[in-house]
């Protein structure tokens, strides 16, 4: 009887475990498939992309060095708001690692909501952009 109640017991805790990692994994794919891209290109002392217009919702930001620098980056901050205070900036807008010359890298997913925002890059020097979520 003892046997029987273990063995119940370990075939219990691995169906938690399995079912742990599927509602974990099926959450994960939702999120994914909420996420959009936004692909942005920097060449020197410019964006490409000269302003945006997206819908509420969360983005990563690709942004791409097109010889524009050594390194380029990317901020983000709601419109109206001191873009030269860091306070201010939308972290999760930042790259997770400077772009070098010729290669892309992502931002952190960002839920972006109603309203328009300024995006630029302070490394290779480009003008305030308007992001417009609607």
């Amino acid at each position: 009887m003892l046997a029987k109640l273990k063995i119940m017991k370990k075939i219990v805790s691995v169906l938690v475990v399995v079912l742990a990692f599927t509602f974990q994994s099926n959450a994960q794919d939702q999120m994914n498939k909420a996420t959009k891209t936004i692909a942005l290109e920097q060449t020197k002392g410019e964006f490409t992309q000269k302003g945006l217009t997206v819908d509420a919702g969360t983005y990563i930001f690709e942004v791409s060095n097109n010889h524009a620098a050594k390194e380029v980056g990317l901020v983000l901050v709601p419109k109206g708001k001191d873009a030269s205070n860091p306070e201010n900036h939308i972290k999760t807008a930042y790259v997770t690692t400077v772009v070098k010359d010729g290669e892309t890298q992502k931002t952190n997913a960002t839920t972006l909501t109603q309203g328009e925002y300024v995006y630029f890059c302070p490394l290779n020097p480009t003008p305030q952009y308007t992001l417009t979520v609607k």
